[in-house]
């Protein structure tokens, strides 16, 4: 019993939030409706696609709806972890699930016929294809990332409800934006689509601000974020130790998920028909050059 009540308290809610549990609710209702609809249509989900999009949502559950809400609160190696999950590894795990075409096969036929109106649908539009623009993507990753570490900005988001929860929203929801465009097959991406090469340059370039933040957090000899202090930490750490904690979880994961933003996109111009034929033609038209 003991221990069923600890791990019920670290399963439980800080604060609840009715937004949230409706929102992830629906998504996987949409989800497993999704593959219903598909199986019975002989397109059959893989195991490990379902598993992995579980897995996404259920983190991402995890960071905002469990005690480890609490803890990112009070200590700030946490806090790192819970937007490493958010806008890194969570996103990467929904992306790659091929969600997308799941959710839409859950949406119910009415919903998916209703026209929506052009004074409607055009700025929506226009709106997307601005933050999907390959300038504007990665500077909103990264920007993100500076915005809310800044110690002014991340204090008064400590202490503010409405931008706390704005906090961990934004990232969630860039980084879904963010890794869809750089991990998503060209063929269901459309008129966002950028091509294998950009996102290459991107990923490797979106980590190096980062790294330098990361180890800036890390090796700096005073404490940066006083708001910790001050609320109380969770647990008798030492501030600068800490903080190094955090700032390692913002200096190394970037080039690791960087890399492996970069091993995916590999995967795609090796395995992509779209980025295959180009070289195919190409092949076929020097070969009989240099066989002559």
């Amino acid at each position: 019993m003991p221990l069923l009540v600890t791990v019920l308290r670290y399963l439980l809610p800080w604060q609840f939030s009715p937004t949230i549990f409706i929102t992830f609710a629906i998504t996987i209702a949409l989800y497993v409706r999704g593959m219903m609809a598909l199986g019975r249509g002989n397109d059959r989900v893989r195991f490990w696609r379902a598993f992995t999009f579980f897995l996404g949502v259920a983190l991402s559950y995890a960071m905002l709806q469990t005690y480890v809400d609490y803890l990112s609160a009070h200590m700030f190696w946490i806090h790192r972890f819970q937007h490493l999950i958010l806008h890194h590894i969570a996103p990467v795990l929904i992306v790659l699930a091929e969600s997308g075409r799941v959710l839409r096969a859950g949406v119910p036929a009415r919903v998916r016929q209703m026209r929506v109106p052009a004074r409607i649908r055009s700025p929506i539009q226009l709106f997307f294809r601005s933050i999907q623009h390959p300038l504007m993507a990665p500077t909103l990753f990264v920007g993100l990332i500076f915005f809310w570490l800044t110690p002014s900005i991340h204090f008064t988001a400590m202490i503010d409800t409405r931008r706390y929860d704005l906090m961990n929203w934004s990232m969630l929801a860039d980084g879904l934006l963010f890794w869809w465009l750089m991990l998503a097959p060209r063929q269901v991406q459309g008129s966002a689509s950028v091509g294998y090469g950009t996102r290459l340059v991107i990923l490797a370039l979106v980590a190096i601000p980062q790294l330098l933040l990361g180890a800036y957090i890390t090796l700096h000899d005073t404490s940066l974020y006083d708001i910790y202090a001050i609320c109380g930490r969770a647990w008798a750490v030492d501030p600068l130790y800490d903080q190094q904690i955090g700032g390692l979880l913002t200096w190394i994961p970037a080039a690791m998920m960087s890399l492996v933003g970069i091993l995916v996109v590999l995967h795609h111009i090796l395995h992509d028909p779209e980025a295959t034929t180009p070289r195919r033609r190409l092949a076929r038209s020097v070969q009989p050059a240099s066989s002559g």
